[in-house]
Protein backbone atom coordinates (compact mmCIF):
# COMPACT_ATOMS: atom_id res chain seq x y z
CA UNK A 1 0.00 0.00 0.00
CA UNK A 2 1.34 3.30 -0.72
CA UNK A 3 0.97 6.64 1.45
CA UNK A 4 -1.87 8.18 -0.58
CA UNK A 5 -4.08 4.54 -0.37
CA UNK A 6 -3.30 4.93 3.44
CA UNK A 7 -4.58 8.05 3.40
CA UNK A 8 -7.88 7.28 1.63
CA UNK A 9 -8.77 4.40 3.71
CA UNK A 10 -8.20 6.23 6.77
CA UNK A 11 -10.09 9.55 5.29
CA UNK A 12 -6.66 11.72 5.71
CA UNK A 13 -6.22 12.44 2.21
CA UNK A 14 -6.60 16.23 2.03
CA UNK A 15 -5.31 18.42 -1.07
CA UNK A 16 -3.45 21.26 1.52
CA UNK A 17 -0.80 18.91 2.21
CA UNK A 18 2.31 19.60 -0.04
CA UNK A 19 4.87 17.08 0.79
CA UNK A 20 4.91 13.56 2.22
CA UNK A 21 5.59 14.43 5.94
CA UNK A 22 2.21 16.29 5.89
CA UNK A 23 0.41 13.28 4.64
CA UNK A 24 2.27 11.32 6.97
CA UNK A 25 1.38 13.40 10.19
CA UNK A 26 -2.26 13.74 9.09
CA UNK A 27 -2.26 9.85 8.82
CA UNK A 28 -0.65 9.25 12.13
CA UNK A 29 -3.14 11.57 13.77
CA UNK A 30 -5.75 9.32 12.30
CA UNK A 31 -4.03 6.37 13.37
CA UNK A 32 -4.35 7.77 16.86
CA UNK A 33 -8.00 8.89 16.86
CA UNK A 34 -8.88 5.21 15.77
CA UNK A 35 -6.41 3.78 18.71
CA UNK A 36 -8.63 6.08 21.33
CA UNK A 37 -11.80 4.85 19.75
CA UNK A 38 -12.82 8.44 18.31
CA UNK A 39 -15.08 9.11 15.99
CA UNK A 40 -13.84 10.93 12.87
CA UNK A 41 -15.32 14.84 12.02
CA UNK A 42 -17.78 14.94 9.43
CA UNK A 43 -18.37 17.53 7.07
CA UNK A 44 -20.65 18.16 4.57
CA UNK A 45 -19.57 18.19 0.64
CA UNK A 46 -20.55 20.40 -2.06
CA UNK A 47 -23.11 17.49 -3.06
CA UNK A 48 -24.39 18.11 0.42
CA UNK A 49 -23.21 13.79 1.65
CA UNK A 50 -21.44 13.91 4.29
CA UNK A 51 -18.22 13.21 4.75
CA UNK A 52 -15.74 12.19 7.18
CA UNK A 53 -12.40 13.84 8.30
CA UNK A 54 -9.74 11.16 9.70
CA UNK A 55 -7.14 14.13 11.41
CA UNK A 56 -10.75 15.91 13.17
CA UNK A 57 -12.76 14.91 16.10
CA UNK A 58 -16.64 14.86 16.15
CA UNK A 59 -18.12 17.84 17.84
CA UNK A 60 -19.56 19.09 20.12
CA UNK A 61 -17.79 15.65 21.66
CA UNK A 62 -14.43 16.81 21.36
CA UNK A 63 -15.25 19.95 22.91
CA UNK A 64 -17.31 18.60 25.92
CA UNK A 65 -14.73 15.74 26.22
CA UNK A 66 -11.39 17.61 25.97
CA UNK A 67 -10.75 14.45 23.76
CA UNK A 68 -8.03 16.03 21.88
CA UNK A 69 -6.05 16.39 25.05
CA UNK A 70 -3.74 13.26 26.15
CA UNK A 71 -4.01 13.30 30.07
CA UNK A 72 -6.56 14.61 33.11
CA UNK A 73 -3.60 17.26 33.74
CA UNK A 74 -3.67 18.59 30.62
CA UNK A 75 -7.36 18.76 30.61
CA UNK A 76 -7.41 20.43 33.90
CA UNK A 77 -5.10 23.08 32.00
CA UNK A 78 -7.47 23.37 28.90
CA UNK A 79 -10.33 24.15 31.18
CA UNK A 80 -8.58 26.99 33.70
CA UNK A 81 -6.92 28.69 30.52
CA UNK A 82 -9.21 28.02 27.42
CA UNK A 83 -12.57 27.62 28.57
CA UNK A 84 -12.71 30.06 31.12
CA UNK A 85 -14.22 33.15 29.70
CA UNK A 86 -11.99 35.24 32.34
CA UNK A 87 -8.77 33.87 32.13
CA UNK A 88 -8.82 33.38 27.98
CA UNK A 89 -10.07 36.86 27.97
CA UNK A 90 -7.84 38.83 25.15
CA UNK A 91 -6.16 35.27 24.25
CA UNK A 92 -6.75 34.18 20.39
CA UNK A 93 -7.25 30.78 21.08
CA UNK A 94 -8.64 28.71 17.65
CA UNK A 95 -12.37 27.50 18.33
CA UNK A 96 -13.56 24.87 17.27
CA UNK A 97 -9.95 24.14 15.91
CA UNK A 98 -8.21 23.83 19.52
CA UNK A 99 -11.22 20.91 20.46
CA UNK A 100 -11.68 18.85 17.06
CA UNK A 101 -8.04 19.68 15.33
CA UNK A 102 -5.73 16.60 15.67
CA UNK A 103 -3.08 18.17 13.76
CA UNK A 104 -2.99 21.75 15.30
CA UNK A 105 -0.31 23.27 17.30
CA UNK A 106 -2.15 25.44 20.16
CA UNK A 107 -3.17 21.72 21.28
CA UNK A 108 0.06 20.36 20.89
CA UNK A 109 1.69 23.08 22.82
CA UNK A 110 -0.80 22.08 26.21
CA UNK A 111 0.06 18.37 25.38
CA UNK A 112 3.15 19.23 25.69
CA UNK A 113 3.37 22.18 28.36
CA UNK A 114 0.51 21.80 30.41
CA UNK A 115 2.30 19.29 32.30
CA UNK A 116 5.15 21.02 32.72
CA UNK A 117 3.33 24.14 33.49
CA UNK A 118 2.21 21.70 37.00
CA UNK A 119 6.02 20.88 37.08
CA UNK A 120 8.09 23.60 37.45
CA UNK A 121 11.37 21.44 38.24
CA UNK A 122 10.99 19.58 35.01
CA UNK A 123 10.42 22.64 33.01
CA UNK A 124 13.50 24.25 34.65
CA UNK A 125 15.73 20.87 33.76
CA UNK A 126 14.69 20.98 30.12
CA UNK A 127 14.90 25.17 29.76
CA UNK A 128 18.36 24.73 31.68
CA UNK A 129 19.97 22.16 29.23
CA UNK A 130 17.94 23.29 25.91
CA UNK A 131 19.96 26.97 26.51
CA UNK A 132 23.04 25.10 28.11
CA UNK A 133 22.41 27.16 31.11
CA UNK A 134 21.57 30.08 30.01
CA UNK A 135 18.48 30.41 31.85
CA UNK A 136 18.82 29.04 35.26
CA UNK A 137 15.25 28.72 36.64
CA UNK A 138 11.79 28.85 34.62
CA UNK A 139 9.18 30.56 37.57
CA UNK A 140 5.82 30.00 35.38
CA UNK A 141 4.45 28.94 31.72
CA UNK A 142 2.15 30.86 29.82
CA UNK A 143 0.11 30.03 26.47
CA UNK A 144 -0.91 32.40 23.50
CA UNK A 145 1.08 34.89 25.51
CA UNK A 146 0.90 38.48 24.37
CA UNK A 147 2.10 41.42 26.39
CA UNK A 148 -0.54 43.53 24.81
CA UNK A 149 -2.33 42.91 21.11
CA UNK A 150 -2.46 46.06 19.41
CA UNK A 151 -0.56 48.11 22.22
CA UNK A 152 1.79 50.57 19.65
CA UNK A 153 4.72 50.03 22.25
CA UNK A 154 5.34 46.35 21.17
CA UNK A 155 4.66 45.92 17.64
CA UNK A 156 0.63 47.33 17.73
CA UNK A 157 -0.69 43.66 16.25
CA UNK A 158 -1.98 40.61 17.15
CA UNK A 159 0.94 38.38 17.63
CA UNK A 160 1.46 36.20 20.42
CA UNK A 161 3.44 33.43 21.68
CA UNK A 162 2.20 30.10 21.53
CA UNK A 163 4.30 29.26 24.69
CA UNK A 164 5.87 31.74 26.92
CA UNK A 165 8.37 30.56 29.68
CA UNK A 166 9.06 33.50 32.18
CA UNK A 167 12.77 32.75 33.50
CA UNK A 168 15.38 33.81 35.81
CA UNK A 169 18.66 34.16 33.96
CA UNK A 170 22.33 32.58 34.90
CA UNK A 171 22.83 36.06 37.03
CA UNK A 172 19.57 35.77 38.24
CA UNK A 173 18.29 38.57 36.02
CA UNK A 174 14.53 38.72 34.61
CA UNK A 175 14.50 36.40 31.48
CA UNK A 176 11.99 34.80 29.02
CA UNK A 177 11.37 32.38 26.35
CA UNK A 178 8.79 32.86 23.27
CA UNK A 179 8.59 30.08 21.08
CA UNK A 180 6.06 29.32 18.20
CA UNK A 181 5.74 26.19 17.62
CA UNK A 182 4.32 24.44 13.84
CA UNK A 183 3.76 20.41 13.63
CA UNK A 184 2.16 20.10 10.19
CA UNK A 185 1.69 23.37 8.72
CA UNK A 186 4.04 24.80 6.27
CA UNK A 187 4.06 28.22 6.87
CA UNK A 188 2.79 28.74 3.24
CA UNK A 189 0.74 32.26 3.18
CA UNK A 190 0.68 35.55 4.60
CA UNK A 191 1.32 35.63 8.34
CA UNK A 192 -1.40 38.55 9.05
CA UNK A 193 -4.08 40.58 7.57
CA UNK A 194 -2.17 42.22 4.54
CA UNK A 195 -3.13 46.03 5.48
CA UNK A 196 -1.45 45.13 9.08
CA UNK A 197 1.63 44.18 7.42
CA UNK A 198 1.85 47.02 5.19
CA UNK A 199 1.05 50.33 7.80
CA UNK A 200 3.18 48.54 10.08
CA UNK A 201 6.36 50.93 10.10
CA UNK A 202 6.59 49.66 14.29
CA UNK A 203 8.03 46.38 12.43
CA UNK A 204 11.41 48.63 10.98
CA UNK A 205 11.62 50.16 14.18
CA UNK A 206 12.17 47.31 16.36
CA UNK A 207 13.74 45.63 13.50
CA UNK A 208 16.39 48.06 13.93
CA UNK A 209 17.01 48.90 17.78
CA UNK A 210 17.45 44.82 17.52
CA UNK A 211 20.28 45.28 15.40
CA UNK A 212 20.64 41.58 14.44
CA UNK A 213 19.61 41.46 11.22
CA UNK A 214 22.36 41.58 8.24
CA UNK A 215 21.52 44.69 5.18
CA UNK A 216 19.49 44.02 2.39
CA UNK A 217 17.15 41.45 3.94
CA UNK A 218 14.30 43.23 5.03
CA UNK A 219 12.07 42.69 2.19
CA UNK A 220 12.37 38.88 2.39
CA UNK A 221 11.95 38.90 6.08
CA UNK A 222 8.56 40.45 4.91
CA UNK A 223 7.19 37.87 2.73
CA UNK A 224 6.17 34.17 3.31
CA UNK A 225 8.06 31.77 4.47
CA UNK A 226 10.13 33.93 6.98
CA UNK A 227 7.50 36.58 7.91
CA UNK A 228 5.85 34.85 10.77
CA UNK A 229 8.46 33.70 12.12
CA UNK A 230 10.31 37.76 12.01
CA UNK A 231 6.91 38.78 13.42
CA UNK A 232 7.54 37.09 16.56
CA UNK A 233 10.97 37.31 17.11
CA UNK A 234 10.21 41.09 16.84
CA UNK A 235 7.92 40.43 19.23
CA UNK A 236 10.76 39.13 21.71
CA UNK A 237 12.61 41.77 20.83
CA UNK A 238 10.01 44.80 21.74
CA UNK A 239 9.31 43.25 25.08
CA UNK A 240 12.83 42.56 25.97
CA UNK A 241 13.43 46.34 25.48
CA UNK A 242 10.10 47.96 26.76
CA UNK A 243 9.80 45.77 29.61
CA UNK A 244 13.32 45.51 30.33
CA UNK A 245 14.15 41.60 30.42
CA UNK A 246 17.98 41.40 31.14
CA UNK A 247 17.53 38.42 27.87
CA UNK A 248 15.22 36.63 25.90
CA UNK A 249 14.94 34.23 23.45
CA UNK A 250 12.58 33.46 20.23
CA UNK A 251 12.43 29.32 20.16
CA UNK A 252 10.64 28.35 16.86
CA UNK A 253 9.82 24.44 18.05
CA UNK A 254 8.79 21.77 15.08
CA UNK A 255 9.34 18.03 14.00
CA UNK A 256 12.82 17.72 12.80
CA UNK A 257 10.99 16.06 9.10
CA UNK A 258 9.32 18.80 8.63
CA UNK A 259 11.44 20.35 6.25
CA UNK A 260 9.21 23.31 4.96
CA UNK A 261 9.63 24.96 8.33
CA UNK A 262 13.14 23.54 9.13
CA UNK A 263 14.09 24.94 5.47
CA UNK A 264 12.35 28.87 6.54
CA UNK A 265 14.05 28.68 9.71
CA UNK A 266 17.51 28.00 8.09
CA UNK A 267 16.45 30.89 5.56
CA UNK A 268 15.72 32.76 8.30
CA UNK A 269 19.08 32.48 10.60
CA UNK A 270 20.55 33.26 6.70
CA UNK A 271 18.98 36.41 7.66
CA UNK A 272 20.60 37.17 10.98
CA UNK A 273 23.80 38.78 11.80
CA UNK A 274 23.55 38.16 15.32
CA UNK A 275 21.39 34.60 16.23
CA UNK A 276 21.72 35.07 19.80
CA UNK A 277 17.81 36.13 20.57
CA UNK A 278 17.10 33.11 18.24
CA UNK A 279 17.08 29.58 18.49
CA UNK A 280 15.32 26.44 16.89
CA UNK A 281 14.23 23.38 18.82
CA UNK A 282 12.80 20.29 17.44
CA UNK A 283 9.94 18.73 18.90
CA UNK A 284 12.24 15.25 19.36
CA UNK A 285 14.97 16.70 20.87
CA UNK A 286 12.63 18.28 23.81
CA UNK A 287 10.84 14.97 23.93
CA UNK A 288 14.64 12.99 25.07
CA UNK A 289 15.41 15.60 27.28
CA UNK A 290 12.03 15.22 29.05
CA UNK A 291 12.97 11.97 29.15
CA UNK A 292 16.63 12.06 30.52
CA UNK A 293 14.89 13.95 33.86
CA UNK A 294 11.26 11.83 34.06
CA UNK A 295 10.00 8.84 33.65
CA UNK A 296 6.46 10.59 33.69
CA UNK A 297 3.97 8.50 31.50
CA UNK A 298 2.53 11.71 29.82
CA UNK A 299 5.81 11.81 27.98
CA UNK A 300 5.31 8.87 26.19
CA UNK A 301 2.04 9.45 25.54
CA UNK A 302 3.01 12.42 23.66
CA UNK A 303 5.71 10.73 21.78
CA UNK A 304 3.06 8.26 20.57
CA UNK A 305 0.61 11.04 20.09
CA UNK A 306 2.67 12.92 17.58
CA UNK A 307 6.14 11.30 16.76
CA UNK A 308 5.52 7.56 16.24
CA UNK A 309 5.56 7.65 12.67
CA UNK A 310 6.90 4.17 12.64
CA UNK A 311 3.22 3.55 13.15
CA UNK A 312 2.46 4.88 9.41
CA UNK A 313 5.44 2.99 7.87
CA UNK A 314 3.63 -0.33 9.32
CA UNK A 315 0.43 0.00 7.49
CA UNK A 316 2.37 0.60 3.95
Amino acid sequence: MNLTKLAEDLHAKESVDKSDFQRTARILQSIWREEQGYMPGKYLDEEGKTNFRGSRLLMPEAEDSLSNFITDVVRQVVREEVCNQESSKGKLFGKPRIFDNLLSSQPLCFNLFAELKRDIPLATDLVKELTSGRFRQVNAIEFEFSPGRRDTRYLGDRSAFDVFIDCETSTGGRGFIGIEAKYHENLIGPAGKDGERRQNVRYDQVADKMNCFSARTRDALKLSPLEQIWRDHLLAGAMCDTDHYEDALFVMLYPKDNHHVKGAVTDYRNCLSNDSSFAEWTIEDVCSCLKKYSTAGWIDFFVDRYLAFEKVKARL
